[in-house]
């Protein structure tokens, strides 16, 4: 690996550190060390975090990846995805952060086309590179039908994002926001908001590609909804997804009652918003995709199908969150706050307060100023719009 490369302009290209965090994830942290080793520009460090496995990810991570220096496996004992994230960043040796997670694949130009977008504008401060599920079955192709997210279209090419696993942030645009929350599910999400809300420049690349798994049978995919949704709602993020959600079926009410009443003709009513709703997820995922494919009926069915069960596990999920608090008190800081850990400082605490087992930290004490400073003039970037439906994998 070259120590030291320039940019067509001259400048010299970044050093990046890539930070991973992993957990009970055995299965899948080979492949994405393979792919790690088959990229065109290596990254200069990788931090895998290692969040509470009980199977042999540990093990695994640190054989596959002896004898390369470039590699370091910390343990962050029983630590959500955004808490692993902070101990990586604080950990990394260099200012670029890429970022992404196990359960990934990357393409070997992955992290080359996300610092192309760095290198061609200096006022960039953050980038969202692509993503693709892998569908490798009927039900995987539903499932992808059902929830992921369609591509929209980006200043450089139409691609799925922004997705935190294929992305790479300037380490100041994590300290000015207050870094990842100490959160399970949505922590991503609302990274990424703070980033656009502070008027940071973004870059995008729709060629810096990574293939995410996503669960393969519906009953993995049921129990990982209901995961999400009951984190989601400790986060005190109903308004962007289950609010969503109950408001269909409380439309629906009133024509069960008239089928209960009346006539059960008032069925078709709701048959018709279904179809209707599995034909919108349907059309706007075609990509250049006929009526035939649009039409077959057995895709249609195994659509709602999912739809269905997904709708069953947000609700499943946010009676848990209800009747039940996090294990960890210090995921939220007061009962139905959005957001945990604002403050750098307060990340910096979280961090230092943990047991992990980890090299010391070799520079960048993290420091906020009392009014974080915004993107620089003619570096701001539009808005974006963020669901808490993407990138649930």
């Amino acid at each position: 690996m070259e120590p030291f490369r320039e940019t067509p302009l001259g400048r010299p290209s970044p050093r990046v550190s890539l930070v991973i965090p992993v957990r009970n994830e055995e299965g899948s942290i080979g492949a994405l060390i393979d792919s790690l080793r088959r990229q065109t520009r290596p990254p200069d460090e990788v931090v895998l975090v290692d969040g509470g496995s009980i199977d042999s990810t540990v093990i695994l991570a640190r054989t596959l990846t002896a004898g390369d220096p470039r590699y370091r496996v910390l343990e962050a004992g029983d630590a959500t995805p955004g808490r692993g994230r902070n101990v990586g960043i604080v950990a990394a040796q260099h200012d670029w952060i890429a970022l992404t997670d196990a359960g990934i694949e990357l393409e070997p130009t992955w992290l080359e086309r996300l610092v192309e977008a760095v290198e061609r504008d200096p006022c960039v401060k953050a980038v969202y590179g692509n993503c693709e599920p892998v569908t490798n079955s009927f039900f995987t192709r539903c499932a992808a039908l059902a929830y992921v997210p369609a591509k929209q279209p980006r200043p450089d090419g139409w691609m799925r994002g922004p997705f935190i696993a294929s992305s790479l942030v300037h380490r100041d645009v994590w300290q000015v926001v207050g870094g990842f929350p100490d959160l399970r599910a949505s922590e991503d999400l609302i990274f990424m908001e703070r980033i656009r809300d502070r008027g940071f420049k973004l870059g995008w690349a729709p060629t810096a590609t990574v293939h995410w798994h996503i669960r393969p049978t519906l009953a993995q995919t049921f129990r990982r909804f209901v995961q999400y949704s009951k984190h989601n709602v400790w986060a005190g993020r109903q308004r962007y997804w289950h609010y969503g959600v109950a408001r269909i079926y409380f439309a629906a009410l009133p024509f069960v009652v008239l089928a209960a009443v009346s006539s059960p003709w008032w069925l078709g009513v709701l048959a018709s918003g279904a179809m209707a709703r599995v034909a919108k997820s349907l059309w706007t995922k075609r990509e250049g995709r006929g009526l035939a494919w649009l039409l077959n009926p057995v895709q249609f069915v195994a659509v709602g199908a999912i739809l269905i069960a997904i709708d069953a596990a947000t609700f499943a999920g946010w009676v848990l969150a209800a009747t039940t608090r996090p294990q960890d008190a210090s995921v939220l800081e007061t009962a139905g706050q959005t957001e945990c850990r604002r403050s750098t400082d307060g990340v910096f605490r979280l961090l230092l307060g943990r047991s992990f087992r980890t090299v010391a930290v070799e520079h960048h004490s993290l420091k906020e100023s009392s009014k974080p400073d915004a993107a620089p003039a003619g570096c701001e970037s539009p808005r974006i719009k963020l669901s808490d439906r993407d990138g649930v994998e």
